[in-house]
């Protein structure tokens, strides 16, 4: 927009031209973080830097032993945040802000030399950071009056210029850096040896470990390749196995088969026909033990005839032999009675002696004939 103005973060905005109220204002208007309207013709505004600026020194400065040091130095400074740090450098640097290092430089170059003037070679070298606190801090008090402020120094190089005298100082240090470097290096060196041959030997055992894990790899192929080259043949032979145990088990069935078969066709009717037998023998022995006993009883009967029919003839000869003989018969007729009674009696008698002397018993025997005792055998 025209006549408005805004500074940058690192500016500040110096606008001239109109007339400050109050005894202690500036001649111009300092504006920052925001923008402003600038009236043209009657106004003018200018830029004054806040960013970070850098200033060196170098200085030969005498040390307190009277030796010579050349000594570099660095520093940050830059304008201050305040309105009375940025109306000073304005008063101070608005024409020419180029001029700040320069005079920085010169600040710090006198402050420089006046410390180190304090100061031995050896406090210088050790305790560089006591002397760079010490110059900013004399500097401060100047540098604030010109609106400036300063952010660090540096010593980035001291030099005693050839003398050597640095170099001496450093000597017995170095010396003690040298050999505990050296003492460093054969630790490092031992060190990197024994990592060295560690790691040779966990090298070492790793391929160790690696070959007999491939050699298990290697041992588990070659079973598992095994393995699968006889699967075929043993699976073959437990095919023939089952296949044997199949059919022995069907012969051992057909076996069961033909022994009931066998029992039923030819056992069973053994057994029948030989039990058949057996009642057929018995069957006969009874029936000859039954024809033995008929023809003995019909033996016993001829035989009793035999004797019955003799009987009358003996009584006959008995009593033609009593008829001659001189006998006396008491009692008349009752004791002729008697006496014929007695010789019945008698003939009886003789009749079942005969008999219980003629009788014997058949003999039977399966499959033989009974001889039966025929009359004529007897006497």
């Amino acid at each position: 927009m025209f006549g408005y103005r805004v500074p940058a973060p690192n500016e500040a905005l110096l606008i001239s031209g109109r007339k400050q109220r109050g005894a202690d204002a500036l001649p111009f208007k300092i504006v920052t973080g925001h923008g402003v309207y600038v009236l043209p013709v009657f106004s003018k505004a200018s830029r004054l830097t806040l960013a970070m600026q850098e200033a060196e020194v170098v200085e030969d400065c005498y040390t307190k032993q009277g030796l010579t040091l050349a000594v570099r130095a660095v520093i940050a400074f830059k304008v201050g945040d305040d309105h009375e740090s940025i109306a000073a450098a304005a008063r101070r640097f608005q024409g020419d802000q180029g001029q700040m290092p320069t005079l920085v430089g010169r600040i710090f170059s006198g402050h420089l030399r006046s410390i180190i003037g304090s100061m031995t070679v050896e406090s210088i070298i050790r305790e560089q950071q006591t002397l760079a606190d010490a110059i900013v801090d004399a500097s401060k008090p100047e540098m604030a009056r010109i609106g400036l402020a300063v952010d660090s120094l540096q010593i980035s190089s001291i030099d005693d210029k050839g003398v050597g005298y640095i170099k001496a100082l450093a000597a017995p240090h170095q010396a003690r850096v040298n050999q505990e470097a050296k003492v460093a290096q054969a630790a490092a060196d031992r060190a990197s040896a024994m990592a060295q041959q560690e790691s040779i030997r966990h090298q070492a055992e790793y391929a160790r470990q690696t070959a007999i894990a491939q050699a298990q790899y290697q041992a588990e192929i070659d079973q598992a390749q095994q393995t699968a080259a006889q699967a075929g043949p043993l699976a073959a032979a437990r095919a023939t196995q089952e296949v044997i145990a199949e059919r022995a088990l069907v012969a051992q069935k057909n076996a069961e088969l033909r022994q009931a078969e066998l029992i039923a066709e030819v056992v069973r009717p053994a057994e029948a026909e030989a039990e058949r037998i057996r009642a057929l023998a018995r069957a006969e022995a009874d029936a000859t033990k039954l024809s033995a006993e008929a023809a003995a009883a019909q033996d016993r009967i001829a035989l009793d005839q035999a004797i019955i029919d003799k009987l009358p003839e003996m009584l006959r000869a008995a009593a033609e032999g009593l008829r001659g003989a001189n006998l006396t018969v008491l009692d008349g007729a009752e004791g002729l009675n008697s006496v014929v009674a007695s010789l019945a009696s008698q003939g009886m008698t003789m009749l079942e002696t005969i008999r219980s002397g003629m009788r014997v018993e058949p003999t039977v025997q399966p499959g033989n004939a009974v001889a039966p005792i025929s009359p004529k055998s007897v006497a």
